[in-house]
């Protein structure tokens, strides 16, 4: 026994106690540079899911005490990956990390007070009288909360009265804001300048394009801004901003720590018509969960960086425009001034601006969507990502919305999804469907090996156009104007103003072409 004893002693002394807590409520300094979505390969982002990711760095000033201690860094993104975390400047390193995922939310403190003695509060409908007594939370908060008093066991919510729940304070394990961990030592009380870095999940990035065609002439203005999003509910303010364009080499992790069961939703059954009480039903104390995904139905949500032109969808000169850098074999874009990365909002910045990109326009049919009777062919807008055709600069995935003047207003006339292109690729842009350009489809004859086709194209316009069919086939010939292409063979021609085109090609019936 004594022996046992000993050991404890020795154990105790060993372990010195904790100098105390160290609470850094905020960094002085703070970096985010957002990845996109590693999933999505054009178009925009979710905006309800954002599904990147950013790596934040933080610089902090702490007074750490002699001895050990836990350092608390508060207001860190809730999407935070802790394995990722690292902490540099202090004394002797980092000895443990711990995400405090709990945050403060209704359903977290019925979760908090499981068992524990709170006060319901009621106040009587007609006189306004309120009564307290007290209550023990028996379950809750999935499904509903269960309360025991001194009459019996009832549900919160459910006795037709205004009610409320009362607690005693905070439970130490709930924390206002997501919070990182560490237990540190020093030898002696020193201030420490300390960098934290992290990857959190919950951020997201895209190139929003507007492109408007000139009134005259085969150009149009390009114009990108850099539409980002923070699903979280931490924003990091006057942040050094830069986003990344290309796909770094990640292992996927799963969703960051979420704040448990922070939704409480109260549920009861009427114990009269509803007509008769339209009040009873469910009741429910609605709060939104941290790190729920967050929905932008309204353009009012999204702040803008930038001044617009007056009567263009075109923007004028920004103050405050993206610069590109190159990150090894990927592009990074660098906010030149400091902006605010809101919670739970969206921020936009000028990216690219080309006022004169040249562009072709060529009608587009694909012969697995063709028939014998007349369907009108696709518009596309073509071009080439080079300086003489106005571009020559790498263009980010994004979506596109298209607009071309009309008695001196701009219409929009068409919306798609761009992807990555880089220097030197071909870029297509699709502009709708036109009903004057249209094309029909019919067999002609076939046998064991081959299969022979008659296309018409027709011209309603007043100028000549170019046209193209897509044959995902394999030739038995080679017909005058073929090459290879994007989904195939392109059966290309030249239509006259007013006029008509008859095209007749020949398949391999047994292959298709490799795309």
């Amino acid at each position: 026994m004594r022996a046992i004893a000993l050991s404890a002693m020795a154990l105790l002394w060993a372990v010195p106690a904790l100098a105390g807590t160290v609470i850094s409520a905020g960094p002085s300094n703070v970096s985010v540079t957002i990845y996109r979505d590693p999933n999505r390969r054009q178009g925009a982002m979710d905006r309800n899911w954002p599904g990147g990711y950013a790596l934040i760095s933080e610089t902090r000033t702490l007074r750490i005490p002699a001895g050990e201690s836990v350092i608390r860094f508060e207001g860190v993104a809730e999407g935070m990956l802790p394995e990722s975390a690292i902490v540099s400047g202090l004394p002797e390193g980092v000895r443990e990390k711990n995400r405090d995922a709990r945050l403060i939310s209704p359903a977290g403190l019925v979760d908090a007070n499981l068992k524990r003695r709170v006060t319901l509060r009621r106040t009587h409908r007609k006189t306004g009288k309120t009564i307290e007594q007290d209550a023990i939370i028996q379950a809750g908060p999935d499904g509903g909360v269960i309360l025991q008093t001194a009459e019996g066991v009832e549900a919160l919510g459910c006795s037709g009265l205004p009610e409320r729940m009362l607690y005693g304070g905070i439970p130490d394990e709930l924390s206002a804001k997501p919070t990182l961990s560490v237990l540190a030592r020093s030898e002696r009380e020193v201030t420490a300048t300390v960098q934290l870095s992290y990857l959190a999940q919950g951020f997201d990035w895209s190139a929003s394009y507007v492109a408007e065609m000139a009134e005259a002439g085969p150009t149009l203005g390009l114009f990108a801004w850099l539409t980002l999003a923070n699903g979280g509910s931490q924003g990091f303010a006057d942040a050094d901003l830069q986003v990344v364009a290309g796909r770094p080499n990640r292992e996927s992790a799963d969703r960051g720590p979420r704040a448990t069961a922070a939704e409480l939703h109260l549920a009861c059954w009427p114990m009269d018509i509803t007509s008769t009480h339209p009040s009873w039903g469910i009741v429910r104390t609605p709060t939104r969960p941290p790190s729920a995904p967050v929905s932008y139905d309204v353009a009012d949500d999204i702040i803008v960086t930038a001044q617009r032109r007056t009567g263009s969808v075109m923007s004028a000169p920004v103050a405050i425009a993206a610069v590109q850098e190159d990150l090894g074999d990927l592009k990074l874009y660098r906010v030149p001034s400091r902006v605010t990365v809101a919670a739970q909002g969206q921020k936009q910045v000028a990216m690219i601006d080309r006022p004169e990109v040249v562009v072709d326009r060529l009608y587009s049919a694909d012969m697995g969507d063709g028939g014998e009777n007349p369907r009108p062919l696709a518009i596309l807008l073509t071009s080439r990502n080079v300086k003489e055709k106005g571009l020559g600069i790498p263009l980010p995935a994004g979506g596109l919305a298209l607009f071309e003047p009309v008695d001196g207003h701009s219409l929009l006339v068409g919306e798609d999804d761009m992807a990555d292109r880089a220097i030197g690729e071909d870029i297509e842009i699709h502009a709708g469907d036109s009903p004057d350009v249209r094309w029909s489809l019919k067999p002609l004859s076939r046998d064991n090996r081959h299969q022979r086709w008659h296309a018409t194209i027709s011209n309603a316009r007043d100028v000549p156009i170019r046209a193209q069919i897509v044959i995902p086939y394999e030739l038995a010939r080679k017909p005058k104007g073929i090459e290879r292409g994007k989904g195939g063979w392109l059966l290309k021609a030249d239509v006259p103003a007013q006029g008509t085109v008859e095209l007749d090609y020949e398949i391999k019936v047994e292959g298709r072409s490799r795309r």
